[in-house]
């Protein structure tokens, strides 16, 4: 028979919400990787040390303490004392998030990982799309200053005609002049 299809087991639009940009990169928090593979933080947190070797600093990183506290100000998650977690968190980048589906070794955390990894390339396709109108948009702002300064230059010299139409200088005729002496009749 054919291949079992994965089905969605979690909207798109959350899986979205819950990528950060942090340190020029987009990442996915620890424990929200472990509430959509449905296994606790700590769990998680388990699985990743005992493969560590398979977590280099471009896969996952832990945050600074800075980091979370700027990060707890935009998600509004509480603080430390107040059901908190008591270590740093982790965050994942798009391959460390590949990498986990080999650590968790379970359907839900495999079916969830492909539908986070098609996430994270639409993402990066929206944002090479953007990145082409924004060059197309460069290129048309430049056309237009271009445009500007033209009618600058040609107001200027209306400009400089009209003054000479409302001041006229004493002006030389044009043409060829017979010296007096020299009259043919």
């Amino acid at each position: 028979m054919g291949k079992k299809q994965t089905e969605i087991i979690v909207p798109d639009e959350i899986v979205m919400n819950k990528i950060y940009l942090i340190r020029g990169q987009k990442v996915m928090l620890d424990k929200d990787l472990a509430e959509l593979y449905n296994v606790e933080t700590k769990r998680l947190k388990e699985a990743v040390k005992r493969n560590s070797s398979r977590f280099p600093i471009d896969f996952m990183f832990e945050l600074t303490q800075r980091e979370v506290d700027l990060l707890r100000s935009q998600i509004a998650t509480s603080k430390a004392g107040r059901g908190g977690t008591r270590y740093l968190p982790m965050v994942f980048t798009e391959h460390g998030v590949l990498m986990l589906s080999t650590v968790l070794n379970n359907e839900r955390a495999i079916s969830v990982n492909i539908q986070i990894i098609r996430i994270f390339t639409q993402m990066r396709k929206m944002l090479n799309d953007t990145t082409e109108i924004r060059l197309e948009i460069e290129k048309i702002k430049k056309k237009l200053d271009n445009h500007d300064k033209n009618m600058e230059l040609v107001f200027q010299c209306l400009d400089e005609l009209i003054e000479k139409k409302e001041n006229p200088k004493e002006r030389k005729p044009i043409g060829f002049k017979i010296p007096k002496g020299i009259r043919k009749n």
